[in-house]
């Protein structure tokens, strides 16, 4: 096909570390009481991950009819598959980073994003590690999730320069590889510290590992404040042309799923086999940075802090802003 809708290459395929893990979904099929009389809206999913938590407690409590629509999944292979079902109109809705968002929207696409979460991941090492500072870090294995091209990786590297003076990349031994591999690499000793997303941080947090430094000190330490959440709901509004209605209905599902599983230990203990937590610590170490990055509203601040951070990001290099060609455009944020 030559639409435009299908203007997608490797590189676009390849998410940042800041986000991946995001866009982990369901543990379909779930059942549930009569649908809504609403109109449908279909939300692209992964088999695994946060995502899955929220939506299965949206269903499990009927937020969706009672706000007046039926929420639908649709099976996504992979993050790309989801990025191509947007685009191709096979999903309303994804999760996935604002910054591939905002190059889309430079290409012409109605796309608009509302905040998802503001969970980051961290660098992780053994509880006994001698790793105690960054500068420790020198000379040691350092495991990525992603790949050379990873957010999480660009801003690290800008924030190590920024502490020691020195390049990481130069200085560690860089190991890339998918979240799952990284995350048995530090657990078997291959390497010394890792690089991860959030939820495997906090798996590994629950086994006794500590955070060197998380993505948001790391985003702090580089100016960025309030961390803006990176990842969240995408959108084309010419593609879901007519279901204006069941997107608010959906964000305001969406916002009380989230209003529960922020104050509901009940509501969480539901979830406890989808969190497929091998352990009470574990799965106490998910709740825990699950809730912390439930993300407010999006504001005035929030975009700020965002327009510093793709600045920061186009000045870093990262490949699917076009060295700059993408241009930051505030009206992709809804609520703004």
């Amino acid at each position: 096909m030559t639409n435009k809708a299908f203007r997608i290459n490797r590189r676009d395929l390849l998410i940042g570390g800041l986000s991946s893990a995001a866009v982990l979904a369901l543990p379909w099929p779930i059942s549930g009481p009569a649908f809504a009389a609403g109109g449908k809206l279909r939300i692209g999913s992964l088999k695994f991950g946060s995502l899955g938590w929220l939506l299965k407690t949206v269903l499990d409590e009927g937020l969706d009819k009672k706000e007046g629509f039926e929420l639908v999944p649709v099976d996504m292979a992979n993050t790309g598959a989801a990025k191509i079902g947007l685009l191709s109109g096979d999903a309303d809705v994804i999760v996935s980073d604002w910054p591939w968002a905002m190059r889309q929207r430079s290409e012409g696409e109605a796309v608009r994003f509302a905040p998802y979460s503001s969970a980051l991941g961290a660098v992780m090492v053994s509880g006994d590690s001698p790793i105690k500072t960054l500068g420790d870090l020198e000379g040691k294995r350092l495991g990525v999730a992603g790949s050379a091209l990873d957010k999480s990786w660009l801003l690290l590297q800008a924030y190590f320069r920024k502490e020691t003076g020195k390049d990481l990349a130069s200085v560690v031994s860089p190991i890339f590889g998918a979240a799952p591999l990284i995350t048995e690499q530090v657990r078997q000793g291959r390497v010394d510290a890792a690089l991860n997303f959030w939820t495997f941080s906090a798996r590994l947090k629950g086994e006794g590992y500590r955070e060197l430094v998380s993505m948001d000190d790391v985003l702090a330490g580089l100016g960025i404040n309030p961390t803006p959440s990176l990842v969240g709901f995408i959108w084309d509004e010419k593609k879901i042309a007519g279901k204006e209605a069941e997107i608010k209905m959906f964000l305001s599902a969406i916002r009380k799923g989230n209003e529960l599983l922020a104050t509901s230990d009940a509501a969480w203990e539901r979830l406890k086999p989808a969190t497929r937590a091998q352990s009470d610590a574990e799965f106490e170490a998910l709740k825990a940075y699950y809730r912390s990055g439930i993300p407010n509203s999006w504001s005035a601040d929030q975009t700020a802090a965002a327009e510093k951070l793709f600045n920061l990001l186009v000045q870093l290099g990262e490949k699917t802003l076009d060295g700059g060609k993408v241009k930051f455009d505030p009206a992709l944020f809804h609520g703004a």
